[in-house]
């Protein structure tokens, strides 16, 4: 298969559509080996277009074959329109019409996943961003909104369950054997957010009755034999509902609620209105299948699909270079629903280590853009860390800086004004600055700067006058994004943020200290909202008694990378005292880097010296032990335990060494493991837990901090290490304990490690999910034969290239979450990577310029890997007929 190569497509160059469609009638006919689609279009000119009369109507259609065009009833003539380079176009029409199509698709042929395809259980559609031209002619663009009715017809046997967006109207049976059913949407909406499904499915029905007294009927479908997996799923759902209501004051506006898992996508979920399709990662779940952290995961996708209910479905995007007005909006809201119904702080602190691991270097790298960018060439290529991460951490700048009535206040306005419509970042914008009377004017820069902001921070004491001043310096780093926008003829100009810092001091007993800033009457409590304007600034506080130790950023107030110079003795004492968790967290982590980044330095000279100090060995203690004291948090401190992740500490170099990190990074772990034996050895037998599993609360943050100490324990002497993991394997009674073994184990050369890696997939193997698992502890070893073992595994039987979680369990894991053997000197991890892209491509574009973002920090690495890793990057990218989706990534890797 070949594909076109799409143009740069601009944000400048917006206009507004055309035409208009109001309403649209469907009729899907599946069959074996393909499916008919007939599609019935009331279509008017738009008069805010400005189009004259003769413009042409333009149609968006991919791999489709017409059968059949009329307009208003009458057939047209093969020389009334042109079907080419993916459009349809019928150069006379009258200024309001009925347009009716018929055509063939053979989505048991959609290896794209994108559109109408086939999987192991029947027929499911994806149509974000552009799948809905694989199903029918349409102006497949988000500013187009109808209103849908339709018809699935298919194998009554085969595919008993028939689904569409909104309220089921009709269903009947007809000749063959075969039924259909009708489902109608009263809401307009874009054709991204339609959704059908035609499939063999079981289903478990419940019902929520919302606040203003109405029954919701909410159902899961799942594949058949699954039931018995989806209470968390159904209850997340109801969650989510009751959150929507008390927090936004939003209801469900439907009758009908569905969520259909699919084990074959591309994406984690859909937000389809009303109908969401699901990867069934995020649905399925028992104590023994899955993780604490699935069931965590469950609740928050689901929740994040059925939020967008209204912040991407009641109002959506005018186009998609505003994609971050409904995901980072959506992601913001799934994160306060996250802190409200499990740890709050343990919950910020994950976000901000994936936002760090993911979203800061993809700011540094070559695909580096603003949570809008001003172009694309390919729009799959935009669901990135930058426009949900970064997105939601800009949503939530501004609930800092107007505070939470005012924020929502301006949910409220923007619903009122912008309901049934498509619209941009700034109506979004407008709305908030409404509401607060606060002027956002400058906050839009963090809409069209790329990059991640570095805040330098100084500050010095005067005795004399106890007075103490934090002077502020924002620095604006160069990213690939100027340049590309200058080649492009616009020009980036960089500015000075409008953000929130968030401060406060402690004194030498670790007490916040009451801040008043100089020309204010009194102190107006211990933590304030520093808000920063200027490239500098300069906050003056008063009646400080003594030298204060800084609480800077608290609660990571704003996306950027903090400069402040912090003596280790200053941390060690954030550790201790600091009430706010993430930046307690923050500390452990900011002196675990100093440390580990010396001792790099250390391995790279072949040096002996001592690099690890007896004070954090202490802080550690005393970490741990804290857990166990009143009001102590297990789950908190299992979280400061992890150290920096190796990707982490090579964005911290100026050339990435990624052998020395891994060494480093081993050798503390190891230390760690000798000196604190006793007491992780103590708190490992103290947390075991003998009451009926539950994936939430106390319970998991026990079952978390007993997994951290058993994997530093495990890096014990080898056969103590084995025996440990082995008794841990086999006495867990949940999948959380025995993936804490199964990890534990994939990193240790014993004898153990094979039997029970063979245990655990004879046991499994008919759980594609916990296969996943399997798949992705071996991925991420770090034994020398990883790379061979993955190589090994893709010709495994539980590997196949068409499933995307498969490919992202074992490839993506390996190049993404195992740096020693992706960037291993020897170019395999490379090679690896580029023999996947290239066996992809033609199957599934999505998932191949996935796999190809894991190259975004080549040009980090010394010069020999460099070449490696160009020389792959040339060979994919010169392939024949490469998608535009991995074209973009490479050629911007490259710099071409």
């Amino acid at each position: 298969m070949t594909y076109a190569k799409h143009s740069t497509i601009y944000l400048k160059d917006y206009t507004a559509p055309a035409y208009l469609i109001d309403k649209v009638a469907l009729d899907i006919s599946i069959h074996a080996g393909f499916a008919q689609v007939t599609a019935r279009l009331e279509v008017r000119r738009n008069p805010a277009a400005g189009s004259s009369a003769a413009a042409p109507l333009v149609l968006n259609g991919e791999e489709l074959t017409l059968e059949r065009i009329a307009i208003d009833g009458a057939v047209l003539a093969s020389d009334a329109y042109t079907y080419a380079d993916e459009r349809l176009t019928i150069a006379a029409v009258p200024q309001s019409f009925v347009l009716e199509t018929c055509v063939h698709i053979e989505p048991d042929k959609n290896t794209q996943l994108s559109g109408l395809y086939r999987s192991a259980d029947g027929y499911f559609t994806q149509c974000e961003a552009e799948g809905f031209r694989r199903i029918t002619f349409y102006p497949d663009r988000p500013d187009v909104m109808a209103k849908f009715v339709c018809t699935v017809r298919a194998d009554k046997t085969q595919f008993p369950v028939l689904l569409a967006n909104g309220n089921p109207i009709a269903q009947g049976e007809e000749e063959g054997g075969r039924h259909w059913a009708t489902w109608e949407d009263p809401f307009a909406k874009p054709a991204y957010l339609f959704a059908c499904v035609a499939a063999k499915l079981d289903m478990l029905e419940d019902h929520y009755i919302t606040r203003s007294g109405r029954r919701v009927r909410c159902a899961v479908y799942v594949e058949p034999g699954k039931l018995d997996q989806c209470a968390h799923a159904m209850a997340a759902i109801k969650k989510s509902m009751k959150w929507d209501e008390d927090v936004f004051g939003l209801e469900m506006d439907l009758d009908h609620y569905m969520i259909v898992a699919v084990g074959d996508f591309n994406m984690g979920a859909m937000e389809n209105k009303g109908l969401n399709i699901f990867n069934t990662k995020y649905v399925l779940a028992r104590p023994d299948t899955a993780t604490d952290t699935d069931y965590q995961n469950i609740d928050r996708v689901v929740a994040h699909e059925y939020f967008h209910n209204w912040t991407g479905n009641r109002v959506t995007c005018r186009d998609w270079f505003q994609l971050s007005l409904k995901e980072g909006l959506t992601v913001f809201r799934d994160q306060q629903f996250g802190m409200d119904v499990h740890s709050a702080g343990v919950t910020r602190i994950q976000e901000v280590r994936g936002l760090r691991a993911a979203q800061f270097p993809e700011d540094a790298g070559p695909m580096a853009h603003p949570i809008r960018p001003a172009s694309y060439a390919e729009i799959n290529n935009f669901y990135t860390a930058t426009v949900y991460e970064k997105g939601a951490e800009i949503i939530r700048m501004i609930h800092t800086l107007i505070g939470a009535q005012a924020f929502r206040r301006g949910m409220d306005l923007y619903f009122q004004r912008h309901d049934g419509q498509a619209v941009t970042c700034e109506d979004f914008v407008a709305a908030m600055q409404d509401a607060s009377g606060m002027d956002l004017t400058q906050f839009k820069r963090w809409y069209n700067q790329a990059g991640t902001p570095k805040l330098v921070v100084s500050s010095r004491y005067d005795s004399a006058s106890k007075r103490y001043t934090l002077g502020v310096e924002q620095v604006f780093p160069a990213t690939a994004y100027e340049d590309r926008m200058a080649n492009d003829g616009l020009p980036q100009a960089r500015g000075p943020y409008h953000l929130p810092l968030v401060v406060s001091l402690l004194n030498e007993q670790g007490q916040e200290l009451p801040l008043r800033l100089v020309g204010e009457s009194a102190a107006q409590g211990t933590q304030r909202t520093l808000q920063l304007r200027e490239a500098r600034q300069e906050f003056v506080f008063e009646d400080i008694a003594s030298q204060p130790v800084p609480s800077l950023l608290r609660g990571f107030s704003a996306p950027v990378v903090l400069d402040y110079p912090y003596s280790e003795q200053e941390l060690t004492h954030l550790m201790a005292f600091d009430a706010d968790a993430v930046n307690r967290w923050e500390a452990g982590q900011r002196l675990a880097c100093s440390i580990l980044l010396r001792g790099v330095e250390i391995i790279q000279k072949a040096s002996n010296d001592e690099w690890i100090p007896a004070g954090y060995v202490e802080a550690i203690r005393h970490l741990l032990a804290s857990a166990f004291v009143p009001g102590g948090d297990p789950a908190l401190v299992a979280e400061a335990l992890q150290l920096p992740s190796e990707t982490y500490l090579g964005e911290q170099m100026e050339v990435i060494d990624p052998d020395a990190i891994h060494a480093a990074r081993l050798a503390l772990r190891q230390h760690l493991a000798r000196a604190l034996r006793q007491p992780l050895e103590e708190a490992y037998h103290n947390l075991a837990c003998a009451e009926a599993y539950s994936p939430e609360g106390e319970q998991a943050g026990k079952r978390a901090l007993r997994n951290a100490c058993l994997g530093y324990l495990a890096e014990l002497d080898a056969k103590d290490a084995e025996e440990m993991v082995s008794s841990h394997f086999e006495q867990a009674g949940n999948m959380t304990d025995t993936m804490a073994a199964l990890s534990a184990i994939a990193n240790l050369d014993v004898p153990a490690r094979h039997v029970i890696l063979d245990s655990f997939y004879a046991k499994w193997k008919h759980e594609a999910l916990v296969v996943d698992k399997w798949l992705q502890v071996q991925a991420t070893s770090r034994l020398p034969h990883t790379t061979a073992d993955v190589s090994a595994l893709m010709g495994h039987e539980a590997f196949d290239i068409r499933n995307p979680n498969k490919v992202y369990s074992l490839v993506r894991a390996f190049c993404g979450a195992n740096p020693k053997h992706f960037h291993a000197a020897d170019g395999s991890g490379y090679r690896l990577a580029a023999n996947v892209m290239l066996q992809l491509d033609p199957l599934n574009p999505q998932v191949a310029s996935r796999i190809a973002r894991c190259f975004d920090r080549w040009k980090k690495f010394d010069a020999t890997r460099q070449a490696h890793a160009r020389e792959q990057l040339e060979r994919v990218y010169h392939q024949a007929g490469l998608s535009s989706d991995l074209s973009e990534v490479l050629g911007k890797a490259l710099g071409y």
